[in-house]
Parts: structure tokens; C-alpha cells; sequence
């Protein structure tokens, strides 16, 4: 048996995911050494913030039964909901193409894509996770619901970390604070435009992007693109 038939389908995808962190982070020393800044090394803890949610969510089985088991799900699945938005959050790092510095800025570019590009997978992935978990529980309809809903929550999440500077740990170091910026846009939502402008189109975008990996990676449509490639030969 080779290595390819030992493998899982989510060893794989963590491997994979262990070599695209890996080359994020050769790019963001390479930039340090070229520049002379270390100004985009905190990228790399953004990506170990987005890299979170995936790792909570393969720590646990839907296989296995028991209360015990049932209360490790729950704990993990409020733990995977507050470190969640880390992952679409590395996309807003764009902003910060505007700085003009000495590196080339099509470095910069492909720079933080990368860095976003792995966030967003880190996430999807530990979504689609949180899928097969509770698709034991509720319908495929209402689990579709519930990850739109998800990720339109994340869409807030990341509006709460770029314009207003909270992190995922002030839910325990500062969760009045917190709570009150959250109550007073919910309850004055036209006075905060901005808010749920950068919330829905945001959401839409992530839901977007969300959807269409997943339709890619559906047993159906991998199974057309096969029949295609024969048609074609």
C-alpha cells in the first residue's frame, strides 16, 4: 500500500494546508530580509488565529457517543464560533496595500493573498467540519442555514476586529465593553451604517466564495468534471 492509500482525505487537506502556512511564511521572512521591516511578520499571527477554528474542529468526532462527548461538542463548538471570524479577517488585511514601502507591491499582494487565501481554508474547512457534525442533528436544509448564518456572524466578527479592534479573547477580558458596541448596533442599526454595510456584503462575499467550493468539491460535481475530461479524450 503507498503512501497516497494511507493517507485520509483530511490528512491531506491538513498537510496540504501545514505547506501553504509553510509558504507564507517563507514570504514574509524573505520580505524581511529583502526590506530590512518586519512589518508584515504579523501576518503569521493572524494566520495561527485563522488555523484555530480547523484544528478545534478535528479534535473532535462525530462518531464517538456519550455525554461526555456531547459536552466536549458543545464546549468546542462556542470555542470554534469566537475564533472563526479569524479567518475571513487576514482578507482585510489588504488595507494595508495602501502603505507605500520599498518592496514592490505586487510582492505585497501575493504576499498577504496567500496569507488570505490559507485563512479562508483554514475556515471553510472547519466549517464544513461543523457541517458534518451536526448533520446527525438537524436536516441538510437547516445545516445550509445555519452556515450561511455563520458566516454572515463571522461578516460582523470581522467588522468588530478591523474598525473597532476587538479580538476574539476580549469575550473574557473585556465582555462588558464588548457586549455594549454589540447591543448598540443591533438596537441602533442606522446609526451605524457602516457596520452593517461592511457586515452584509461582506457576508455575501464569504457566502459566495463559500458555496462555490463547495459545489466543487460535491461527489456530483467531481463526477460531471470526470465524465467530461473522458468525453474529451
Amino acid at each position: 500500500m503507498n503512501l497516497k492509500q494511507k493517507l485520509s482525505t483530511n490528512q491531506k487537506l491538513t498537510i496540504l494546508l501545514v505547506l501553504m502556512s509553510a509558504f507564507c511564511f517563507f514570504l514574509s521572512v524573505s520580505r524581511v530580509i529583502v526590506s530590512g521591516t518586519s512589518y508584515f511578520l504579523f501576518l503569521n499571527w493572524n494566520l495561527f488565529l485563522a488555523a484555530i477554528p480547523y484544528f478545534l474542529t478535528s479534535s473532535i468526532s462525530s462518531r464517538k457517543r456519550g455525554r461526555l462527548q456531547q459536552f466536549k461538542i458543545v464546549g468546542v463548538s462556542i470555542a470554534w464560533l469566537l475564533f472563526f471570524p479569524n479567518a475571513p479577517y487576514i482578507l482585510t488585511d489588504l488595507f494595508h496595500l495602501r502603505i507605500e514601502t520599498s518592496v514592490p507591491k505586487w510582492f505585497d499582494l501575493i504576499l498577504i493573498v496567500s496569507f488570505a487565501w490559507t485563512g479562508l481554508l483554514f475556515g471553510f474547512l472547519s466549517l464544513m467540519k461543523i457541517e458534518k457534525l451536526y448533520s446527525n442533528i438537524f436536516s441538510n436544509n437547516q445545516v445550509a442555514v445555519l452556515s450561511s448564518i455563520i458566516l454572515f456572524m463571522a461578516s460582523f466578527g470581522v467588522y468588530l476586529g478591523r474598525f473597532l479592534r476587538w479580538n476574539s479573547w476580549d469575550v473574557i477580558n473585556s465582555p462588558s465593553h464588548l457586549l455594549f458596541d454589540i447591543s448598540d448596533r443591533v438596537i441602533n442599526p442606522f446609526e451605524h451604517p457602516r457596520t452593517w454595510g461592511v457586515t452584509i456584503l461582506f457576508g455575501f462575499l464569504l457566502n459566495i466564495i463559500y458555496w462555490t467550493i463547495k459545489l466543487l468539491r460535491s461527489p456530483q460535481s467531481a463526477e460531471e468534471n470526470t465524465k467530461e475530461e473522458y468525453f474529451i479524450i
